[in-house]
């Protein structure tokens, strides 16, 4: 009886890592020529992030509002970067933090340019 019991058990246990196994992350590998596409739907993306600062009528609104227009303004070019994800077969879950993860950190940056901006703009002796 015992032995059935240990068996049982040893069986139940090795089902249990194997399970495991499944849910475990699995190093993906994205070829040179998605990670260019990539890199080019990035670059697009800060261009275009870039080039709506340097527009004259954000300068006349609220830091806020205006970093909040920008970001608006150029989330097509961050759907490129997902589809391009998409294409490569990139899960979702992945692909959605990454672009979080990018929109964040960009929006904190154009928020900190706009604030120097407008803070060098109202500064005494301007």
């Amino acid at each position: 009886m015992n032995k059935y019991v240990l068996l049982v058990l040893s069986l139940a246990t090795s089902l249990a890592y194997a399970e495991d196994a499944k849910n475990e992350w699995q190093n993906t590998s994205l070829s040179d020529g998605v990670i260019e596409k990539i890199q080019a739907a990035k670059y697009d993306y800060k261009k275009c992030v870039s080039d709506e600062m340097q527009k004259s009528g954000y300068q006349k609104i609220d830091t806020r509002n205006a970093t909040d227009a920008i970001m608006k303004q150029c989330e097509p070019s961050l759907a490129k970067m997902r589809e391009v994800y998409t294409k490569a077969d990139v899960p979702e879950v992945i692909a959605d933090r990454h672009l979080k993860q990018m929109r964040m950190q960009t929006t904190r940056e154009v928020l900190q340019g706009m604030m120097f901006s407008a803070a060098s703009r109202t500064a005494p002796g301007q």
